[in-house]
């Protein structure tokens, strides 16, 4: 009974990470579309280059969560097989390594790749405008 409950805390910390990522992708691609459109209006190339600032934080922000929902599955699958002691809830901060690595993921390449591509675009079309 204390093991089930220990593995409900660990999905429900599982379950927040993944949420918090949902909420970063709309975020970035809410600000982003928002400085294109208005530096695509403005004729503004500076708010390109601010827009792309965005989508690297953002990227980087939501491959932390990644990396950290992945420390917590880990948690989970060796508390479920019982190699855990107690109730620790705890993992250890992600490097700027693993981070990198989480950057690799492919939703995140896909999902950044393609804003920064059309940021870059936007700014190459209002450079040469």
């Amino acid at each position: 009974m204390a093991r089930e409950a220990h593995l409900q805390m660990i999905q429900a910390v599982v379950s927040r990470l993944a949420a918090q990522s949902t909420t970063i992708k709309g975020w970035c691609v809410t600000l982003t579309a928002a400085l294109l459109g208005y530096g695509a209006t403005a004729a503004t190339p500076i708010i390109i280059g601010l827009a792309l600032y965005v989508i690297v934080a953002f990227a980087i922000l939501d491959a932390y969560y990644l990396v950290l929902e992945r420390k917590y599955r880990d948690l989970y699958l060796r508390s479920a097989g019982d190699d855990q002691d107690g109730w620790s809830l705890t993992v250890c901060r992600p490097t700027p390594g693993q981070i990198i690595r989480g950057l690799r993921s492919p939703v995140l390449v896909i999902l950044y790749g393609m804003s920064l591509l059309v940021a870059f675009g936007v700014g190459l079309y209002l450079l040469y405008k």
